[in-house]
């Protein structure tokens, strides 16, 4: 790849972010409309479920132990790469679910969900796919979060604890450390809930959209005292494949790792970023 190209992918990467929004008007692009405007019908609020295996998910959050204000979980909140692989309860999976994706109402008839994160224009165009290792009462294995009824369904049993460990080794793109966390979540963009109201302006948002999600659950584990990282290095295609995605209409867009912490091993955490030290950085 010569500097041209370089220098050109960096520039639509770019151009990619950027609002396209002029003073005095909207947007730019006046005669453009999206389905929505055009009264086109929207598309499902959800993916409808995929199985009948599903698991209801308890709400009793106020019996975890929560004490720490926002100020405390601010502080608290960081990237966590080394887990015990203790087992994680169902409650705290429950909540760590409901905390990033949770429906708090519904907007209209069916126009919109009102969740526990914010979206631009209430879309919210993710949904929740699961690699669990080591949940309380969960079979190994890989789930997909079903908001509307806060139920998880089981899309395949992996009870061969070093096939789902491989399983998110090779889809992680070789992080063996993510590999040991209890349980993996992957974000899916389901392209025309947002398309539907933004058409082409719809990406950038997404964008942040996500990070308010990832957000949720670096907070949501703060609280529980678990840890957490923000993962962007996946295998697109494998990803896809393992949840029954198109990869054109859905797709994986980010993923993250929880698990379970113990403070002894803040020293095994620094060691990640020891080529600071290393190189003088």
């Amino acid at each position: 790849m010569d500097e041209k190209m370089i220098r050109e992918r960096i520039q639509k990467g770019r151009d990619f972010l950027k609002s396209t929004t002029t003073a005095g008007s909207e947007r730019s692009d006046h005669d453009y409309k999206t389905d929505q405007e055009l009264k086109l019908p929207q598309p499902p609020l959800v993916k409808a479920p995929m199985t009948d295996n599903r698991v209801d998910l308890p709400r009793n959050f106020e019996s975890l132990p929560m004490g720490d204000g926002l100020l405390e979980l601010l502080l608290k909140r960081k990237s966590s790469r080394v887990y015990t692989q203790e087992d994680m309860s169902l409650l705290q999976l429950s909540f760590l679910l409901w905390a990033t994706q949770g429906v708090k109402g519904i907007r209209g008839k069916s126009y919109a969900t009102l969740r526990t994160v914010p979206c631009g224009g209430a879309r919210h165009p993710f949904e929740t796919y699961l690699a669990v290792r080591d949940v309380e009462g969960l079979l190994p294995g890989i789930y997909h979060y079903l908001p509307m009824t806060h139920q998880l369904e089981l899309l395949e049993a992996i009870e061969d604890r070093q096939a789902i460990t491989s399983l998110l080794d090779e889809s992680l793109c070789g992080q063996g450390w993510a590999a040991k966390a209890n349980v993996v979540f992957f974000w899916s963009f389901v392209c025309y809930r947002s398309e539907w109201r933004y058409g082409m302006f719809a990406h950038r948002m997404v964008m942040a959209d996500i990070g308010h999600v990832g957000e949720n659950l670096y907070l949501a584990c703060a609280a529980l005292g678990l840890g957490t990282c923000g993962i962007g290095a996946y295998d697109q295609k494998l990803c896809d494949k393992t949840f029954g995605l198109d990869g054109e209409e859905e797709f994986t867009l980010y993923s993250q790792s929880v698990g379970t912490v113990q403070a002894k091993d803040e020293g095994a955490e620094k060691a990640f970023y020891s080529f600071v030290e290393e190189q003088g950085l």
